[in-house]
């Protein structure tokens, strides 16, 4: 649509320089957005969600290099302004000024990758329709320099109308261009975008932009034209009725019209591309391209993966053992430190046996957590994952789920509860519902305590015992993943019936780690866990305590378990428990680990604080393995399954199936073994 030309003039006032100008960060995933909102924003954020919505909100400000307070909201990841998911209709919203209590931003910064405009460029040209100051910024220029490539900066202002900023977000240092632009008090609007598109069309949008009551942008007009934009506005009997006579009109004289935007948009996005990327050099076979060979090939692909599972699973054991060992010993020491101090009775009992013990039981897996989120750090930062995750994308395929799904589900290894929250970006609720069912079955972090107790009750201590341990931590990795996705080709084909959607999957250049970002995340996902056990597993663990040793005879002795009140408990369920090779004092261990999956392991401690050990035999602790694999033992979990899914409906269906499923698994193993003789 052609309706002014000229060059871009970056002089019409926008704001008063006095205003704290809102700045939305727009870009597609894997562009350098979050770094960049990280290093402009630095410790300055704050994390909320959406009013009416689970959608998590990121804000955070900056200064202007005239010392001004800038705000900065980083809003979801997408492809399109196009709003098939809830992330995306969010940021839609924020961009239309629709959410409530939420003014509409001053201005927009769109990250794109400049290794790949031919692709990243559309969603730039529908944020620059939308009307608003926008600054444009080509992030990874890196990688475009190594390909030999040479982009032509001014040649893209002067196509689109807007200031076109280089960086390389992962260098704070290459920032300051895009600073000074942010600085700038007086920024335009861009004009409207030189797109061929049909008279008819064009005559439909501008009628539409004069009939509202405020003159819209070609952009937010066509979205309402489209029928993707519900703003507020939109409620007057007089717009809606103009609107549906041109969709009517349309669709009788321009079928297909949809498309034709669209069309037009690409076609703005080829003629950018030619004019404005030129290769200096020949282009080689980069380094990325030349391991791709080896490392997505169908056979060596998936060989180089068992081996990077393998050997990070490895130095869980054999890396951390030495700091897990100074731990517990420091642990024993202050606890003995501590029995010294006190007389016998119930407040050392209580502190002893429920606090020292209870937290210290699960803080000797520290290092071994921090081990994991260190590695995984290391294949997130080279470019690694998303590999990983085309590999299994053809697999997610066949059982039903989209390769985005896979996202979610590898943050579930983490934790369930922000790959659940993550499910926000798939287009379709059948396949929300289908990866969050199966979501828990990704051993999370939690799950790792419990395992590794049980793995070093197996496997004593001996010069080979590290490689048996991997393999066996390995196979629960590789069971929990494969039935969940069995179980995903269940419900697809039967609860959750639907058509599959497809997804664009990011492969990025492989890039030397970056030891700062990842050191920072391994040890907040650290203070994490000790904050997790500073809290919830010493409250727990002390009102574990309390219900293991009362009621008191009158004399104050260590634990009278079996005539506790939860040992009563245990004993009421010791029945159902029984087939499964289970006693009454691992009953109690499992009703505890429902509040949090550490507490079996603190359970366990305070169970026999002399050695919890002699609670299971081989058998039990492959039954125990089990049944931790599959069982939903999270109340924190359920919660945030009955927010996303907005019913209890499904978290207490997920409650039901995976714990019968738990049940009869752990059932199957233990009798199997019992009929062959093994005890």
């Amino acid at each position: 649509m052609t309706l002014k030309g000229g060059e871009p003039e970056f002089n019409i006032s926008q704001k008063s320089h006095k205003h704290e100008l809102t700045y939305a960060l727009v870009g597609n995933p894997n562009s350098g957005k979050t770094t960049l909102f990280n290093h402009l924003t630095g410790l300055k954020q704050k994390v909320a969600n959406y009013p009416g919505v689970t959608v998590e909100k990121k804000e955070g400000c900056c200064y202007s290099q005239h010392g001004e307070r800038m705000r900065l909201i980083d809003l979801p990841g997408a492809y399109s302004l196009s709003a098939h998911s809830p992330d995306e209709e969010i940021l839609q919203k924020v961009l239309l000024g629709n959410i409530m209590d939420l003014a509409k931003p001053d201005r927009i910064i769109c990250i794109i990758d400049a290794n790949n405009l031919e692709r990243t460029l559309y969603l730039a040209i529908q944020v620059i329709e939308l009307g608003l100051p926008t600054i444009l910024v080509l992030n990874m220029m890196d990688v475009v320099r190594r390909k030999g490539l040479s982009i032509d900066i001014k040649k893209i202002e002067k196509i689109l109308g807007v200031p076109v900023v280089p960086t390389q977000a992962n260098k704070k240092e290459t920032l300051l261009a895009l600073r000074i632009a942010m600085s700038q008090q007086h920024l335009p609007r861009p004009r409207p975008l030189n797109l061929d598109i049909p008279e008819k069309l064009k005559e439909a949008v501008v009628r539409i932009q004069h009939a509202l009551p405020v003159n819209w942008s070609f952009g937010e007009a066509f979205l309402l034209l489209a029928g993707t934009n519900r703003h507020k506005e939109t409620s007057l009997l007089e717009t809606k009725t103009l609107v549906n006579e041109w969709r009517d009109l349309l669709d009788t004289e321009l079928p297909q019209w949809r498309s034709k935007i669209i069309q037009a948009r690409y076609s703005l996005v080829e003629s950018i591309y030619k004019q404005a990327v030129l290769q200096k050099s020949e282009h080689k076979k980069s380094t990325s391209e030349r391991l791709d060979n080896i490392l997505l090939h169908p056979i060596w692909g998936w060989a180089t993966l068992l081996l990077v599972l393998g050997f990070l699973f490895w130095t869980i054991f054999s890396l951390s053992e030495y700091p897990t060992n100074w731990i517990s010993s420091g642990i024993e020491a202050f606890s003995n430190y501590t029995t010294s101090l006190l007389p016998p009775g119930p407040l050392r009992g209580l502190i002893i046996d429920g606090a020292i013990k209870g937290v210290g039981s699960v803080l000797v897996f520290l290092p071994q957590i921090m081990m994991l989120f260190f590695f995984i750090g290391i294949l997130e930062s080279t470019g690694y994952l998303p590999r990983a995750a085309f590999l299994l994308d053809r697999i997610m395929g066949k059982v039903g789920l989209p390769g985005k799904a896979f996202v979610p589900l590898l943050s579930s290894y983490a934790c369930a509860i922000p790959g659940i929250m993550s499910t926000r970006t798939l287009p379709s609720r059948q396949d929300r519902l289908a990866t969050i069912m199966i979501a828990p079955w990704m051993s999370c972090s939690a799950r790792l305590p419990v395992y590794l107790m049980m793995i070093s009750i197996l496997i004593p201590r001996s010069e080979y015992s590290s490689y048996l341990k991997t393999a066996i931590l390995l196979g629960i990795y590789a069971l929990g993943t494969f039935s969940a996705l069995a179980v995903a080709w269940c419900f697809r084909k039967t609860l959750l019936k639907g058509k599959g959607s497809f997804a664009v999957m990011e492969l990025p250049s492989y890039r030397l780690p970056c030891w700062k970002n990842i050191t920072t995340e391994m040890i907040q996902r650290a203070m994490l866990f000790v904050k997790r056990a500073g809290k919830i597993i010493l409250a727990f663990s002390i009102i574990l305590w309390f219900l293991m040793a009362y009621p008191q005879t009158k004399t104050f002795e260590p634990i009278q378990l079996e005539d506790s009140y939860m040992g009563q408990v245990g004993k009421i369920i010791e029945p159902i428990i029984t087939p499964l090779g289970y006693d009454w004092k691992i009953g109690i261990g499992l009703i505890a680990s429902f509040a949090a999956r550490e507490l079996f392991v603190s359970t366990m401690s305070i169970v026999n604080h002399d050695n919890a050990h002699i609670l299971f035999t081989p058998l039990t602790c492959l039954s125990l393995i089990v049944f931790f694999i599959f069982a939903m033992q999270c109340m924190s979990t359920l919660a945030v399954v009955q927010r996303e899914t907005n019913s209890w409906r499904w978290p207490i269906f997920q409650l039901l199936y995976m714990t019968g499923f738990a049940y009869l698994a752990a059932l199957i193993v233990y009798q199997t073994g019992i009929f062959l003789g093994y005890h």
